[in-house]
């Protein structure tokens, strides 16, 4: 009978790298480790699924580990070392590959939670950042809208601090709407000349209040963080729309806080002269992960822990399936016929592999979302 060998193996191991990291397709990675058990092996050996994270997604080579606070097995196994060596090894695979696949699967959606703070407020808190969290301009008889304080020079700048809704999450677009003032002469519009945003973590987690009752605060608080990301700087027309900001590539932002950084003053007003920034409505669009997945920063490393519960992950994807409203999963379904193969291929996986026994997902038809329109004028 002929003997077969796997050509990988014939390959020198720096060769076999260099051929399946042309694979940028996290679903051809996971296509691979089927193909046979040396390639199932040497794929989750190379941890070829955490390098193409990393080159997504720069933020993630400071992660220090990978954690599965859900897992059942015993967090401190009796063998040898080579075993729970391959153990951590299969587990960050597990991760990853889950983790791309939520950020084809899960819904994009207003990734804010709570206004942190502002630079400078004109009128706290009738003018407070809060107001921006609101679509509508005018709310109970009056207008809903942040202000900075006036300023003879039109370069200083103006920053406003957000919370995001997970501590783990990707940020693709900000929209930002100016405030038209109705109620002035001429009806000017308080725009900023241009914009940048800023997305990190607090430096500790006792620096400011986590309640969200506590916020927005008139505190500038600016240096209890750090800030891992900084944007490009977008130029912002003087128009009262909401004006869309895309990033040039998707960002991971690990701690949950976005900075928008407001940059120049085009307006000034007419009985102080004066020159303001207002804002009436901003939106922070992304994909929140959890609860499949959370982190937990390492202060006095820089470095963070990240948190992989595979039971949420599994919810969110028979959610998917399930488009249903009482579904397990917080997550919208995505309707794309590819992203559903995608989830079929990789639920069906992760399952059989993972969990023996799991029958297979069945998979049903989005319906259609109905369009909503979140501008609403009183």
């Amino acid at each position: 009978m002929e003997t077969r060998i796997d050509f990988l193996q014939w390959l020198e191991t720096n060769m076999s790298l260099n051929i399946l990291m042309y694979l940028d397709d996290p679903s051809d990675l996971i296509r691979a480790t089927s193909v046979s058990r040396f390639w199932h092996h040497f794929v989750i050996a190379n941890g070829l699924c955490k390098q193409l994270c990393v080159k997504y997604f720069p933020q993630l080579a400071v992660v220090a580990g990978v954690v599965e606070p859900s897992s059942r097995k015993e967090s401190v196994d009796i063998g040898s070392s080579t075993r729970m060596e391959w153990e951590v090894l299969e587990r960050d695979h597990r991760a990853y590959t889950s983790l791309f696949q939520a950020l084809k699967a899960f819904a994009v959606t207003d990734c804010i939670a709570d206004a942190v703070c502002a630079s400078s407020t004109d009128r706290y808190p009738d003018e407070s950042i809060a107001n921006t969290l609101d679509p509508r301009e005018r709310f109970l008889g009056g207008y809903s809208y942040w202000s900075s304080k006036g300023h003879n020079d039109p370069d200083v700048p103006e920053s406003l601090i957000y919370r995001l809704n997970a501590s783990f999450c990707i940020i693709t677009e900000i929209n930002i709407r100016p405030f038209l003032a109705y109620f002035q002469p001429g009806l000017p519009i308080y725009s900023a000349k241009s914009l940048r945003f800023r997305v990190g973590h607090l430096k500790s987690s006792t620096d400011v209040e986590s309640d969200p009752v506590q916020f927005p605060t008139e505190q500038w608080v600016d240096d209890k963080f750090i800030w891992t990301y900084t944007s490009q700087e977008f130029p912002m027309a003087q128009d009262n729309h909401l004006q869309k900001f895309k990033l040039p590539e998707p960002v991971l932002c690990i701690g949950g806080f976005l900075q928008i950084e407001l940059l120049g003053r085009v307006q000034k007003q007419e009985t102080d002269g004066l020159f303001y920034i207002c804002v009436s409505h901003v939106q922070v669009m992304g994909q929140s992960l959890f609860p499949a997945f959370d982190v937990e920063i390492l202060e006095s490393s820089g470095t963070f822990l990240l948190k992989y519960y595979a039971n949420a992950f599994y919810d969110a994807l028979q959610g998917l399936s399930d488009c249903s409203p009482y579904a397990t999963s917080t997550v919208a379904p995505v309707a794309s016929p590819e992203q559903r193969i995608w989830v079929d291929g990789l639920l069906d996986f992760l399952m059989h592999r993972n969990e023996p026994g799991a029958e297979p997902a069945e998979w049903l038809s989005d319906e259609d979302d109905e369009e909503w329109d979140p501008m609403v004028i009183h």
